[in-house]
This record gives structure tokens, C-alpha cells and sequence, in this order.
């Protein structure tokens, strides 16, 4: 099989169809509304980052399901038979 060419186009969708995308994208969106409900107002800087990476970390990795359905729900969507 042939090197496919390095477009803009192809790293795009590459990205779009990949599961770990969403995964981040769930993860960030976790940390996002969950740490600012369970910051207490003495934390530092330093105990902040260390809530939001962690439960980062945790969206992430219960979201794996859900990042699957939703790269293979914008497969659907835009390639349509043309899924191999």
C-alpha cells in the first residue's frame, strides 16, 4: 500500500475519526464543570492543576465508549458507504 501524502485535509480527518479526540475533548469538558464545584477557596495554584489534570485523566478514560460511538457516528456522517 502506497504512503498517503500529508495534507491539511488528511490530518484533519484523521484527527476527526480518532476515538482519543473525543476522548480529550470529553475529558477537558469533565475537568471544565466538575473541579470549580469541588475547589476549596484556600487551593493553590499548584492543588488547582493537579484537579483539573486529574480528572482530565478520568473523563478520559471513562469516556471510551462514548468516544468510540462518536468518531464512528461522524464516520457515518461523512464518508457514509464509503466506510471500510
Amino acid at each position: 500500500m502506497a504512503k498517503r501524502k500529508l495534507t491539511p485535509a488528511y490530518i484533519f480527518f484523521t484527527i476527526l475519526f480518532l476515538p482519543d479526540t473525543w476522548q480529550v475533548f470529553i475529558g477537558i469538558a469533565a475537568a471544565y464543570f466538575v473541579v470549580p464545584v469541588i475547589v476549596k477557596p484556600d487551593m493553590g495554584t499548584g492543588a488547582m492543576v493537579v484537579l483539573y489534570v486529574m480528572c482530565t485523566a478520568i473523563g478520559y478514560a471513562l469516556s471510551a465508549k462514548l468516544g468510540k460511538w462518536v468518531s464512528n457516528a461522524f464516520k457515518r456522517l461523512i464518508l457514509k458507504d464509503k466506510i471500510s
